[in-house]
């Protein structure tokens, strides 16, 4: 007999094909929010999303600048659906902060330099920021990490994505809290090289394929330099 036909407004989830899995890490090539319902419930969420200013990095590949980061229009709020069980960690900048929910506490990430941005009416910014959201199941492994983390940002000539933070910055974190590591925007990767490292499981998705391709090299490497 022919098979049921789903009703109307049912809804068929299947879990799309990885584009890379190695049994600890796990990469899923697509937008996240037709990734995410097929995933299930998630355990610690560490993300770095497009921030909602349509950022363009002014670094140039030979004649070429780098392009716009897909779906930077505006900060993805549907973030607060997950509900993980443990813990959420979500980047953002300073003027975010005011459509956020009131985060627990606000990781600090001193970078050692600050930024250009305006020279002439703006105090040269150098730190970024990290809202972190507590879970139903939320406790720290170790003693409580300090909200501050002091590591140099990635060298210029040394970014694969324009909006690349040190694998170093991501580890603190990560080693403080339990269970699987999502990352809905993983970008080149560096959450799932921090879990990789630690030997932790992590789920990365991205929608631009050749960052996908980066973060498969990187997470080939045997020793990534910090």
């Amino acid at each position: 007999t022919a098979p049921d036909r789903p009703q109307r407004g049912e809804l068929l989830m299947t879990t799309p094909t990885p584009y890379y899995d190695d049994g600890q890490i796990t990469i899923y090539h697509g937008d996240c929010r037709e990734v995410l319902p097929t995933l299930g419930p998630v355990d610690l969420v560490l993300t770095d999303p497009p921030y909602g200013i349509d950022y363009q990095s002014a670094r140039r590949i030979g004649w070429q600048r780098k392009d716009k980061i897909q779906g930077d229009h505006e900060f993805p709020m549907w973030l607060f659906d997950l509900s993980p069980r443990v813990a959420m960690f979500i980047w953002c900048r300073w003027d975010s902060l005011y459509l956020l929910p009131k985060p627990k506490s606000f990781i600090v990430w001193d970078k050692g330099n600050h930024s250009m941005g305006d020279l002439e009416h703006e105090f040269g910014r150098s730190w970024e920021g990290c809202a972190f959201y507590p879970g139903r199941e939320h406790r720290f492994i170790y003693k409580r990490p300090a909200d501050l983390i002091r590591v140099m940002k990635v060298a210029p000539d040394a970014l694969v994505h324009p909006n690349e933070k040190p694998v170093a910055l991501f580890k603190p974190i990560l080693q403080s809290h339990e269970g699987t590591i999502l990352d809905p925007f993983m970008g080149s990767g560096t959450t799932l090289r921090a879990a990789k490292d630690l030997g932790r499981k992590a789920i990365g998705i991205e929608i631009e394929e050749r960052y996908c391709e980066i973060a498969v090299k990187r997470l080939a490497q045997e020793v990534f330099a910090l």
